[in-house]
């Protein structure tokens, strides 16, 4: 089959499917497997896919945000363990602003109990805390975007810059070596730089699904962080060069993986 013949059958099998492995498409077209990555390699740079561990799956718009429930529900159990080596991280009684996402989210639920101090910027977050007598609990001002929750705005900045933090805990929508961490809202961009711009050192939460990608808004680049958390879905060969860059990598196994 031609390497066009080939490609053809990828980008009608992406139209039905949420995801393709390199092993059915090699067995779908006749080629080896070595073949089938080149070619997801060479749809994947002309953006009519997005490359993940072992395939690929659709690329997103970088201006259209998948809603808050049906991310909620994606990877979860990536995003669990994401979740859990971040709070291992988090020391007692340091104070943390927790970005917006469903991953943080998660992190939200596992400081419950936890001597911290806590600003949510997302009301999801907010109601996980609220009635916690062991976690003290900020409430920035601001305005909550509709299915989001995620705070913004000029009062959401204002209560951020009033403060000083431990620990900015950071979910973006994407990350990219070269693109850096980015946002699809232009105003959730700018609460997440001013978490980043109070705070001594920065966490940054990103399941393999974001790697490679990127959104609407620039955040910051990828190597402002000090730690980056993701699963083993991340590629390899970006996990390694965003260290090259000094920043700490930690991979997280999903507990069904291990």
């Amino acid at each position: 089959m031609k390497s066009a013949d080939r490609q053809r059958v990828i980008v009608e099998r992406l139209r039905d499917a949420d995801q393709v492995g390199v092993a059915e498409l090699a067995e779908a077209t006749g080629a080896s497997e070595m073949t089938v990555r080149r070619d997801l390699d060479h749809l994947a740079s002309r953006g009519v896919l997005r490359r993940v561990h072992g395939g690929a799956v659709p690329a997103s718009p970088s201006g259209v945000e998948p809603p808050f429930a049906a991310r909620a529900t994606a990877a979860i159990a990536a995003k669990r363990a994401i979740a859990a080596a971040a709070a291992e991280l988090i020391r007692d009684g340091e104070t943390v602003v927790l970005d917006s996402g469903t991953t943080a989210l998660e992190l939200a639920r596992l400081l419950r109990g936890r001597p911290v101090t806590v600003m949510p910027l997302s009301l999801h977050a907010v109601r996980e805390l609220a009635d916690d007598p062991d976690v003290r609990l900020l409430l920035p001002g601001g305005e909550p975007r509709p299915g989001e929750q995620a705070l913004v705005g000029p009062l959401t900045l204002a209560s951020l810059r009033a403060l000083r933090f431990d620990v900015a805990v950071i979910s973006p929508c994407a990350l990219g070596l070269d693109s850096g961490l980015t946002a699809f809202d232009l105003g959730d961009a700018e609460v997440k730089q001013a978490a980043l711009d109070v705070a001594a050192r920065a966490i940054v939460l990103a399941d393999g699904a974001k790697w490679g990608r990127a959104a609407l808004a620039r955040i910051c680049p990828a190597d402002r962080a000090d730690v980056v958390i993701t699963d083993p879905a991340a590629p390899e060969d970006q996990r390694a060069a965003l260290a090259e860059r000094g920043v700490l990598v930690h991979v997280a196994v999903p507990m069904e993986s291990r």
